[in-house]
């Protein structure tokens, strides 16, 4: 992967001098690669393999305030020039627009640190798909309602990322991200249910075992047996860590600078205003090693740093890149391509014990459908899970829908947070305890 990294360093500056050369004001490249494979066994035999090795070029020029881009995965010196002559033409077709250009020389990471994040897995093929076909052997062993699978996926890929630009930055760095999933299907009488697990790091010293993801696969898939609907009715609702993941997702886009400034998020203007509980801390750690959401740069090239985004339930900062940031009038956060590494504050609380003070309540662990409005905080989603009474699960429930507002959702109505963190993401939180949440059934 080094090599590939050494390449597109080259790559990078070749584009650089052809921009230079066609009289662009200022350019910028971000190139990737990838390598690794993909390997699907089910009923005890290989059913694909995959082997991908790619590149991604993307391509900026700046002719004063005008800009164009050009993207392409052809690293032949011809496609380069011609990908370039392209950007450039565009460019002089658009209009100018006064917030375009690069970051700030002071702003970019000349002084990244080296992050903790590639680590190959010496797997071969053959090695994967046995450990897929042991994986399924395992699951199907678990239960004897459990009569089929959708199979055991195993997937290792190394990716090398460089940004460049005319500023004489030049930014890589390197990372691997290893997963292993087993989804089973279970009958009970004339119901089948469907459900999964899977385990996701960079390092695959990280991975869980296989026997783990096959017996949770297993109890997963066989606790939803007998799932019904309920009746429509208000009561608190818990978001599982993995689905409240989810949750905040949606708190992520509405800090985006993108939302922002388009005036699309129920979140405009509520700097320094309560937003969550006034127990809620969040924040993100970019630089954390071997996280998924790692990174010393974003895609402007700025350097990512730790931003605090809720404290005490206020909003103290949006997630900006350079041009959000410009648009609105305020300094980048090195969160171009998102947030690294989401951490949300816990209670001390596990998720039992959530249920516990729940009493009856809701216990969401799948969501389907994207029923949210960004703009109003309107919230709609069609949920299956497990009804609670008495702080333990009574029945599997399915095709229900729950409903509320994000502003009660983060503010007054949120209760609590677990200590089961999730970390299988960008954002790390617990399960999530809401005072009272619709759910529409029969």
């Amino acid at each position: 992967m080094k090599d590939t990294q050494s390449n597109l360093k080259t790559i990078a500056l070749t584009i650089l001098q052809e921009a230079s050369r066609l009289g662009a004001s200022q350019a910028e490249v971000i190139l990737h690669g990838s390598k690794g494979f993909s390997v699907t066994a089910r009923q005890g035999d290989v059913e694909t393999v995959e082997y991908n090795q790619d590149k991604s070029i993307e391509i900026t020029v700046y002719l004063g305030k005008r800009c164009g881009s050009a993207s392409l995965s052809d690293t032949r010196p011809e496609a380069i020039r011609a990908a370039v002559e392209a950007a450039h033409h565009i460019a002089r077709f658009t209009d100018e627009d006064p917030y375009s250009g690069l970051a700030e020389p002071n702003e970019l990471a000349f002084d990244c640190p080296e992050i903790d994040l590639f680590y190959p897995w010496s797997i071969t093929v053959e090695q994967a798909i046995q450990l897929a076909c042991d994986c399924e052997a395992k699951a199907l062993a678990q239960d004897k309602r459990i009569i089929n699978t959708e199979g055991v996926n195993i997937v290792t890929a190394e990716g090398s990322y460089v940004y460049a630009n005319s500023l004489g930055f030049l930014g890589t760095y390197l990372a691997t991200r290893h997963e292993i999933s087993c989804v089973l299907i279970a009958k009970q009488q004339e119901q089948m249910q469907r459900d999964y697990s899977y385990t996701v790091a960079c390092d695959s010293q990280l991975l869980d075992s296989i026997d783990i993801v096959a017996k949770q696969a297993a109890e997963r898939t066989v606790r939803r047996l007998g799932a019904h609907r309920l009746s429509t009715r208000k009561a608190p609702v818990i978001f599982a860590a993995e689905e409240a993941r989810s949750l905040l997702g949606h708190f992520v886009a509405a800090i985006q600078g993108g939302n922002l400034y388009r005036k699309s998020s129920f979140l405009l203007d509520h700097l320094n205003k309560p937003v969550f509980a006034p127990h809620i801390q969040i924040h993100e750690e970019p630089l954390l090693p071997k996280g998924l959401g790692s990174a010393p740069f974003d895609s402007d090239g700025v350097r990512t740093r730790p931003n605090i985004f809720i404290k005490d339930g206020i909003l103290h900062n949006y997630a900006l890149g350079t041009y959000s940031a410009r648009k609105l009038n305020r300094m980048t956060t090195g969160n171009a391509d998102g947030v690294h590494n989401l951490i949300v504050s816990t209670g001390e609380k596990t998720l039992s014990e959530l249920l516990k003070t729940m009493h009856t309540g809701l216990l969401v662990t799948e969501m389907m459908g994207n029923g949210v409005n960004l703009v109003t905080g309107d919230y709609s989603r069609g949920v299956s899970g497990y009804w609670i009474e008495n702080g333990e699960i009574q029945y599997p429930v399915q095709e229900i829908t729950i409903a509320g507002k994000l502003q009660n959702i983060y503010g007054p109505r949120l209760v609590e947070i677990g200590t089961d963190i999730d970390t299988r993401g960008n954002i790390r939180t617990g399960s999530i305890l809401i005072e009272e949440m619709i759910i529409a059934g029969d």
